[in-house]
């Protein structure tokens, strides 16, 4: 595939390593370099590329000529995520999004910018997904379904048709949801859980088959 896109990553853990390796074997994106906050860069380098701060981003990769990646995964509850996300388009940054040629995304889909889409994921007809969404490996987007900002979707999770998925949730692996369900947002969803009614309350998690609401936690709170 030809390289026509200056791509730098922000990130230096697994999920960083994880996209180079995507961007440079299945994209149109050349990787140039990655980036974190100052205060937790401890080498030059990392992946053989230049691992520069964040906050002088723009003198080693100005945004006239590199896209941005954020390659945070759902840390707390995709907030970190986010807020770089949010601190780059301040910034004047285009957000890449990558979509494996191995997934099958309808024509008519729309997804955002600075997604994440892996391998063996089907999206339906009229799917929408918004910005800041990672879908992991092996999911089902069903038609006319809705994924809001800034969620993370694991792996092998069923969303049937005409779901809606808030802003900044969690979906455990192995979840389910039935036709025409929602999930509210800042919601984390356990695995092996089945949604077959909508779940209303936000920053809830959610266990079980039927999905019921554990009272005592809050979803912010939790460790992922």
């Amino acid at each position: 595939m030809k390289k026509n896109k200056k791509l730098v990553i922000v990130g230096a853990g697994e999920f960083a390593a994880i996209a180079y390796e995507y961007f440079t074997y299945d994209s149109e994106y050349e990787v140039f370099g990655f980036a974190v906050n100052k205060d937790y860069i401890k080498e030059e380098t990392y992946y053989d590329l230049p691992l520069v701060a964040v906050e002088e981003l723009e003198s080693h990769f100005p945004n006239n000529e590199y896209e941005a990646f954020v390659a945070i995964p759902a840390s707390k509850l995709n907030q970190l995520r986010t807020e770089f996300y949010n601190e780059l388009k301040s910034r004047g940054y285009k957000l890449a999004t990558y979509v494996s040629s191995h997934a099958f995304v309808w024509r008519n889909v729309e997804i955002g910018d600075n997604c994440f889409i892996f391998e063996n994921n089907t999206l339906q007809p009229f799917v929408k997904v918004k910005n800041n969404v990672i879908l992991w490996s092996g999911n089902h987007i069903g038609h006319q379904s809705i994924i809001d900002n800034n969620v993370f979707v694991s792996s092998h999770v069923v969303i049937s048709g005409y779901c809606h998925i808030g802003e900044s949730c969690f979906l455990g692996v192995n979840s389910t949801f039935n036709d025409n369900t929602t999930i509210a947002p800042f919601s984390i969803l356990g695995s092996g859980s089945l949604v077959n009614k909508s779940l209303e309350e936000e920053n809830r998690v959610y266990i079980g088959s039927p999905a019921k609401m554990l009272p005592k936690l809050i979803a912010k709170k939790m460790k992922l």
